[in-house]
């Protein structure tokens, strides 16, 4: 089927004169309205992404490395001890409990493994292997290498739905996704999510007498809008909640 398309022409409006009668007459009713609706139906429903961030299916090769000692017993991002002979992996922006079998070409040996952190943080290199990992697969010895990946799912028991259950506050409100004795667990988390994610900070408190560093994530003045933003980083596999900006 072939279609004409026939030029309209609009009627000239005169802004400097500001002729609002004009202006009002260049928006079709039926349009108007339409938009309203579609725009209460977006947020009468509470926004849950569904839409994984998920590799390239096949395969496809990538600059690997592995981090051991230092980390082991530390919170991961997803809020996962590391073990560092658990068969894991970080990565910059894959969901938590994606999949992956890695192959090391020059072994030829391969491994399964599930992202549970974020990292690394070093320029050029895009996947960080646990110890047990990298040493089942031979990467040890040299460190850092290129692998080869293939995508095998998500464990979707990492993915987090959130409760829609508005907070009211006068003064904002913001998104928790951490809070941490140790500042250093704080800093690594923050670190992780602003490989992604832009308006990371960190807070204090004291909570009888205990001192806790929190990892928060913007400033919203209405609960929809911080929702849609923390039903997000739940279903990628963080931990949040919404509250108050004080």
């Amino acid at each position: 089927m072939r279609y004409q398309y026939q030029w309209i022409k609009m009627p000239e409006v005169n802004y400097e004169k500001g002729n609002r009668e004009t202006e009002k007459s260049l928006i079709n009713p039926s349009a108007k309205y339409l938009a309203i609706l579609l725009t209460l139906l977006l947020f009468s429903c509470a926004p849950f992404p569904h839409r994984e961030n998920k590799p390239r299916t096949g395969e496809d090769y990538l600059t690997a490395s592995w981090y051991g000692p230092d980390f082991h017993g530390k919170p991961t991002s997803s809020g996962e001890r590391y073990d560092m002979y658990g068969m894991t992996c970080a990565h910059k922006t894959y969901d938590f409990g994606t999949k992956l079998r890695v192959t090391n070409p020059d072994t030829d040996r391969s491994v399964e493994v599930v992202v549970n952190d974020r990292g690394p943080f070093i320029w050029g290199r895009d996947l960080d292997l646990s110890y047990g990992a990298a040493k089942e697969i031979g990467l040890t010895g040299k460190g850092v290498g290129a692998v080869k990946i293939v995508y095998l799912g998500r464990d979707m028991r990492y993915a987090k739905r959130l409760p829609f259950e508005p907070v009211a506050s006068s003064g904002g409100l913001t998104i928790q996704v951490g809070s941490f004795i140790e500042q250093s667990n704080a800093d690594r988390l923050k670190k992780g999510l602003e490989l992604k994610y832009s308006d990371v900070y960190i807070t204090t408190a004291n909570v009888n007498g205990q001192k806790f560093f929190r990892v928060r994530m913007g400033e919203f003045r209405e609960y929809k809008n911080a929702y849609s933003v923390a039903a997000k980083l739940a279903y990628e596999g963080y931990s949040t909640i919404i509250v108050s900006n004080n």
